[in-house]
């Protein structure tokens, strides 16, 4: 193994210990941010801002997971300029994957491996015009689960395209499926802004992928029943230290499963979430830096 381990040393892939603490930081030398994802509309978002306001909270990301083509032009602009004027970063995610177009594999218990994936050419078209008609309503930020997608997309974002804005984020979604240092790494190379591995990762698992890549890692501090049911909170100081910088997604455990249409009152439930992950880390960390 020691010849490996040399191997991947060389090619930037290195061995982190049980001690490992990240001195990798935001870009306003913060070490986490909040994020809440399963946000589909423009009223769970107005909800989500309302509460975070009467709770004193601060979060600084939104997601959007059902896809970008569940929503009408209106509807984007609305929930751009709300999260706008609340200083938050808005994810939309693309809407083409295997699961609503004609494939019957992802439908199978096997095939469902394949399930957020983009099948042939045409596929590909649909995701990118989706990605495309987002950003020219004012989107910047867009979650992919496809590595050959993002490859593109990164490819027309560069400055010697200009075929979209270059100012636009690309997140990977945990549905992609990464997990290990080598993966990360690709992504980063290939242009992803954001990373967001599968979600049962242990803190040494989590501290590899720091160790490899600069850009923040997204972790779910919770989830639903769909995808464990786990609760995180009390791991998540260690969680900060590892992987700072690192956006800890929050109330996901409100939804019964991904792409949950996330009610008024839900979207404050997901505050609370929130808040009860805020004081953890008050309670545990609380040097530790966040965004303001």
């Amino acid at each position: 193994m020691k010849e490996t381990k040399l191997s991947l040393k060389k090619i930037g892939i290195n061995e982190s210990d049980c001690n490992y603490f990240s001195n990798k930081r935001f870009s306003d030398g913060a070490q986490y941010r909040f994020e809440v994802p399963g946000i589909q509309s423009p009223s769970a978002l107005r909800s989500l801002i309302s509460s975070c306001e009467d709770k004193n909270i601060r979060i600084h990301r939104a997601t959007q997971t059902k896809g970008i083509m569940f929503l009408n032009d209106e509807e984007i602009e609305e929930m751009v300029s709300l999260a706008n004027d609340s200083k938050i970063d808005l994810f939309l995610s693309v809407g083409p994957r295997a699961v609503y177009d004609t494939s019957a594999t992802a439908q199978t218990k096997e095939g469902s491996r394949i399930g957020y994936r983009l099948r042939g050419y045409d596929n590909l078209v649909y995701a990118i015009e989706d990605v495309k008609r987002a950003i020219d309503l004012g989107v910047r930020g867009i979650v992919v689960y496809d590595e050959g997608l993002l490859w593109a997309l990164a490819k027309m974002r560069d400055e010697k395209n200009g075929e979209i804005a270059n100012d636009t984020k690309f997140k990977l979604s945990a549905h992609a499926g990464a997990g290990n240092p080598a993966s990360a790494k690709l992504f980063e190379d290939i242009g992803l802004d954001s990373f967001n591995p599968v979600r049962d990762l242990s803190i040494p698992m989590i501290a590899s992928l720091r160790e490899a890549i600069d850009i923040p890692i997204d972790i779910h501090t919770e989830n639903p029943k769909s995808t464990g049911g786990f609760i995180r909170h009390y791991e998540v100081p260690e969680i900060i230290k590892v992987a700072s910088p690192v956006y800890l997604k929050t109330g996901g455990s409100i939804a019964k499963h991904h792409s949950w249409d996330t009610t008024d009152k839900e979207a404050i439930q997901r505050v609370k979430q929130v808040e009860l992950v805020k004081n953890m880390i008050e309670r545990y960390y609380p040097e530790a830096i966040a965004s303001k």
